[in-house]
């Protein structure tokens, strides 16, 4: 049976929020979501980047205005450590609670869903815990300055705490058990001391190292509709295995020979370099350095074969570095249906591949890779002349709408190497001398089958975080900056007008590369250098 939401869900979504804007007629006729995947939370934000598909869309309004600064009532913050970057919503427990599980450098952590306060902690073993009071020191440091050379040396260091940050690739199931793969392939599973109990410590249930042919860190980690979990490692590397790890199942992607030795730069740019998407019929989408490829777990193997569906396609790469991407998945049900990712040209496109059969009189266009791109375009932010673009993060989907913001820093001093650049976005990117500027949203036409630009706006900035679409508000949302002050800023998912904007504060709500989201309520929460933020602006009616 397909569970896409439909109208109806959308329609009802909007009734229940009657104090929001309508939903746009061309959102609500052409809205279909990814089936949920039943062996996920029961909640909006199960995995990194939302679900299976990848989108970082849910169905869930979020704010809605009008701009103001929000009050030290209005924000809720937890230090919680460094590196804890994403966090996940569990299911209901049988005590009627939801919580929060996350885990970061030193630290698993439970955070109550209605406080956001800690509920218990796990400290990893032979991890030197990071004081409240060290984050206290950085912060001041950074409010204090966050431009110009000492800034940079002290964003550094800051850099540096993390260089053991493993197990950024997290899954939370139904039975809320807690899925980590770290760098070095191994799997630990984390649960609840009383299962009963959303109050309940936390226990490390099981583990499993990938086996010795496996090789390669661990860079990606999701959860197919029959309950497998599928794990990816930088070497090209597939492996699905029974979440009680009792069987396990292996594939080497294809054209993956070599690739132990085809990392190009520092950790995080192996042949593969980022998570995965899964669609409800068993098709794994990864992209390795220079291929997009299309696994297929059949229910009992997992398949590379033309037979089972699979295939493999070049993209542009003369970046040589591959796409920074994780694969997002567009189209479900009766709508045309694609991956999505960046490609790895100086400058990037954005290219979306048909995902299962290629329409039989489909003609190659020009300038791409390979007949199974359905549309290519530049990301240009509204700029005539061609400019170096990339980017770290997922494309964000919702129905046939595909958005990419600029993470480029500006004015990038003479003497910091490239390798280096990233402190400019990351820890000093609220600073005008610094942050990044621009969004840009594309759109498939599915009657000219035609991929186009919808709109660009050039003036907004998201420095590092990964924005969100929150359907039941027509709105994109982004922690963005202005004044060297952190803001919570609101696009008109159909326009890109800004809508409006909330002042958040200084360098305490850094997003350091964190996801931005939304949860079951609509409140904004996201990760700092040193803890985790919510937004709980009171209620108030646009003036629009």
């Amino acid at each position: 049976m397909h569970l896409s939401i439909k109208i109806i869900a959308l329609l009802t979504l909007n009734i229940v929020c009657s104090s929001l804007t309508a939903l746009s007629a061309d959102t609500l006729l052409k809205f279909e979501m990814p089936a949920r995947n039943p062996y996920l939370a029961d909640s909006n934000n199960a995995m990194a980047h939302g679900d299976s598909a990848q989108q970082d869309a849910v169905l869930q309004p979020g704010p809605m205005g009008p701009s103001r600064i929000l009050s030290t009532s209005e924000l809720q913050y937890n230090f919680s450590g460094p590196g804890l970057m994403g966090i996940l919503t569990s299911g209901e427990y049988v005590d009627g609670q939801r919580v929060f599980w996350g885990n970061g450098l030193d630290r698993l952590v439970k955070l109550d869903y209605q406080s956001y306060q800690t509920i218990t902690e796990f400290y990893l073993p032979n991890v030197e815990p990071y004081t409240e009071s060290q984050a206290e020191k950085s912060i001041v440091g950074f409010d204090k300055s966050n431009s110009g050379l000492l800034a940079v040396i002290r964003g550094f260091m800051e850099i540096w705490k993390l260089k053991n940050l493993s197990g950024l690739y997290t899954v939370l199931d139904k039975d809320h058990n807690y899925y980590v793969g770290n760098k070095s392939g191994l799997i630990q599973v984390y649960g609840d001391q009383n299962p009963m109990n959303s109050r309940s410590p936390i226990i490390k249930l099981r583990q499993w190292q990938l086996p010795d042919e496996v090789t390669g860190p661990i860079v990606g980690i999701n959860l197919t509709y029959d309950g497998r979990l599928i794990v990816a490692t930088e070497h090209g590397y597939l492996v699905a295995v029974k979440r009680d790890f009792s069987e396990y199942q292996r594939v080497r992607i294809r054209h993956s020979e070599g690739a132990e030795n085809k990392a190009t730069q520092r950790a995080g740019y192996g042949w593969v370099r980022n998570g995965f998407a899964i669609d409800q019929e068993g098709g794994i989408y990864i992209a390795s350095q220079e291929h997009i490829h299309k696994v297929v777990w059949t229910g009992e193997k997992l398949s590379t074969d033309i037979s089972d569906g699979a295939w493999t396609e070049p993209y542009l790469n003369q970046w040589k570095h591959g796409t920074g991407a994780t694969p997002s998945l567009m189209g479900f049900g009766e709508e045309d249906q694609f991956v999505v990712i960046t490609d790895g040209q100086p400058q990037m496109n954005l290219v979306l591949f048909w995902r299962n059969a290629i329409p039989d009189n489909w003609q190659q266009l020009s300038n791409t890779s390979s007949r199974r791109v359905a549309g290519q375009l530049p990301v240009n932010m509204g700029k005539t002349q061609a400019f170096e673009i990339q980017t770290e993060q997922s494309v964000v989907v919702a129905g046939y709408g595909a958005l990419v913001v600029n993470n480029n820093a500006n004015n990038k001093p003479w003497y910091l190497p490239k390798q280096a650049v990233s402190v400019l976005q990351s820890y000093l990117g609220s600073h005008p001398d610094h942050q990044p500027y621009g969004a840009q949203k594309f759109k498939w036409d599915p009657v000219s089958r035609q991929l186009r630009e919808d709109w660009v706006n050039p003036s907004i900035s998201s420095p590092s975080a990964v924005p969100i679409v929150g359907i039941g508000s027509n709105m994109a949302y982004l922690i963005g900056a202005r004044n060297n002050q952190w803001t919570l800023e609101g696009l008109d998912w159909d326009t890109g007008v800004s809508k409006f904007h909330y002042v958040i504060g200084g360098q305490r709500y850094n997003p350091l590369y964190s996801a931005t989201l939304i949860d079951n309520d609509g409140n904004i929460h996201y990760g700092t250098p040193w803890g985790r933020v919510r937004l709980i602006p009171a209620q108030e009616i646009s003036d629009d």
